[in-house]
Order: structure tokens, then C-alpha cells, then sequence
């Protein structure tokens, strides 16, 4: 049986739906949202229970907890603006490591999500075989990660295997609740709909020209088979942070036009300035080092950049209610 925390959400819900391709349906899915507030992104999948987050505690001390081989840990705050320090300490850093020692405790494979934004400005890399407080997030958000990352390299008594799963920039189905923090797929689609131009933020550094500056885009699918193929090699996959990313980084102009490709449409960008509350933590590039994790024996990415978005758009997004374009953000 396996437990998947954030099940309502965007990586979670999309990891309910790997395995249930798997054949896979004891799953116990938890989440902070109720599938009264939030219905759509666990619609149309299969698993064993839903509860609620504040309920999880009480629950992994029943009998039917007994029967766990497997927790994926997804449930946390993924706003990188956010700025209560203390809520991201509980939410994110101290929800966590209870799950960790508790899987230590009835040796269950741990698996939790991490954050590419560990890694700050880039200006020190992006090996995730370094040590963990070599960076400096350039977020409270990312800080919270970095803090769970090097908790769990530090302990001596731990889950039969553990992963810290440095996500980067993830774009894929069942995001549009995500609000601001939806990926730029998402809100380009529907602006694109509706003026034929794309916003994009103009660049503020000398190094990178407008819409040059570069980032690790990957797809949902790529990240999910990743999951359930850890989660079920987890004997032969040596525990331990691990990036997952594309690998290489793309342009901003490289995303758009993959869009206005997939949309038949001419490119044309509206630039704008970075917003100066976000200007000094803005990334310029990203690309997650994957030799760790394909020398681990996981599957290559099969979804390049424009393969992914073509995908996304042409079965996913073209399908979406009306209403998911009065999304904010």
C-alpha cells in the first residue's frame, strides 16, 4: 500500500494517475484541500482512501497503517514568495522530518519532495552531489527544503531508503489551482487565447538579452514515471538527494515559441519588467545535473521541451473548463 501526501495537488494527483497506469490502486491519498473545495485533479483516478492532512497522525498509528510499503511525501508549500518564515518552518521543514523519522521507525522506503530552488542564484552550481548547505536559496521557501535535505543526509538511524527529489521547473495537467505558481504553459495559453501576445519579463542583467535568460523546464510525466520507478527500485537506488530536471536548460523565447507553435500562431511578446519585489530572487538559469540520477539505472527523459508542450496543450489544456481562465496569476 502507498501513501501519497499532496494527493489533491499538482505532482501528487498526477502520481495517482501513474499508478493507476501501473495497475496500482491501494493508494491512501491525503491532502490540505478537501475534494469538496478542490474536485478535478484526483477526478477520474483510483485509490484506496482520501483524508485530510490534520487526520494523517492519528491514522499511520491504526492497523491498516501496518500494511505502508511505500510514502511518497508531496504535501507542502510550494508558494516561493511566501514569507511566514514559521509556517514554512511547521509546513514544509518540520512535517517532513516527522515523516522521515516515523518512516525510519517502521522501515518504509521515504521518498519527499525537494526543491531546485536549494540552489539560489546558480552562481555555486547544480549538483545535487554536494554538500547540502553549499547553497544559499534565495527564498524562505527554498530554505525550508534545504533545512529537510540536510537533516536527512545527517541522520544515523533511517527509512530503509530515503529521497530528497530536487524538483525543477514542472509544467503538466492538473495545475491550474496553482494559482501565481502555475508554470508560464498554463497562463500563456490563455493569454494567447485572448490577446495573441505572450507577457514575458524582460531581462535586467547585461549577460542575458530579453527573453534569453534559461531554465529547466520538464514535464509532469517525466517526473511521476521517475517516482514509481525509485519507489519500486528503491533496494538497488542508493538514498540521497537527487535533482530531477531535464537536464538542460532552454530559453524563455525557446518555451514560447514551442507554444505559439502547438497554437498555429505567430510568436509576439509583450516584455515587462520583473516585478522589484521578486527582482533580486529571480533566477537568470537553471539545469539540473542528472548524471546522479540516470547512473542509478532511472529512465532518460522522454519528453523534450517542445514534445512535452505539444502534448500538454493538444491533450490537456485544449480540454480544460472555460473557468480555468479566470485563474489569478
Amino acid at each position: 500500500m502507498i501513501l501519497i501526501t499532496g494527493a489533491n495537488g499538482f505532482i501528487g494527483s498526477s502520481l495517482v494517475k501513474e499508478f493507476n497506469s501501473r495497475g496500482r490502486t491501494d493508494i491512501i491519498c491525503t491532502d490540505l484541500i478537501s475534494l469538496e473545495e478542490r474536485s478535478k485533479p484526483l477526478s477520474n483516478t483510483k485509490y484506496q482512501k482520501f483524508m485530510l492532512a490534520k487526520d494523517l497522525w492519528s491514522w499511520l498509528e491504526t492497523d491498516e497503517a501496518k500494511d505502508l510499503t511505500l510514502i511518497y511525501h508531496l504535501g507542502a508549500c510550494s508558494d516561493t514568495t511566501e514569507t511566514d518564515a514559521d509556517f514554512l518552518e511547521s509546513n514544509n521543514t518540520d512535517y517532513t522530518n516527522k515523516l522521515f523519522g516515523y518512516c525510519a521507525k517502521n522501515s518504509i522506503p521515504f521518498l519527499y519532495a525537494s526543491s531546485a530552488a536549494v540552489y539560489g542564484d546558480g552562481n555555486k552550481g547544480f549538483s545535487d552531489k554536494a554538500d547540502h548547505d553549499t547553497y544559499t536559496p534565495l527564498n524562505l521557501y527554498g530554505l525550508s527544503k534545504q533545512k529537510s535535505d540536510i537533516f536527512s543526509s545527517k541522520q544515523s538511524h533511517t527509512p530503509p531508503a530515503w529521497y530528497g527529489l530536487r524538483f525543477f521547473n514542472v509544467y503538466g495537467h492538473d495545475e491550474s489551482h496553482k494559482d501565481h505558481m502555475r508554470s508560464l504553459i498554463h497562463k500563456a495559453f490563455y493569454q494567447i487565447q485572448e490577446t495573441k501576445k505572450l507577457k514575458l519579463f524582460r531581462s535586467h542583467r547585461d549577460d542575458y538579452e530579453d527573453g534569453c535568460q534559461k531554465r529547466d523546464f520538464v514535464y509532469v510525466k517525466d517526473i511521476t514515471r521517475w517516482l514509481a520507478e525509485m519507489g519500486a527500485n528503491y533496494k538497488d537506488t542508493p538514498s540521497g538527494v537527487y535533482n530531477m530536471g531535464a537536464g538542460t536548460a532552454r530559453t524563455w523565447l525557446d518555451l514560447a515559441k514551442s507554444i505559439f507553435d502547438s497554437l498555429d500562431l505567430p510568436l509576439q511578446i509583450d516584455w515587462i519588467d520583473i516585478p522589484e519585489n521578486i527582482r533580486n530572487q529571480y533566477q537568470y538559469f537553471t539545469e539540473a545535473d542528472m548524471t546522479k540520477l540516470f547512473g542509478a539505472g532511472l529512465s532518460a527523459s522522454q519528453w523534450p521541451l517542445e514534445k512535452g508542450i505539444k502534448d500538454y496543450i493538444e491533450n490537456y489544456l485544449v480540454h480544460e473548463k472555460p473557468q480555468a481562465e479566470k485563474v489569478k496569476g
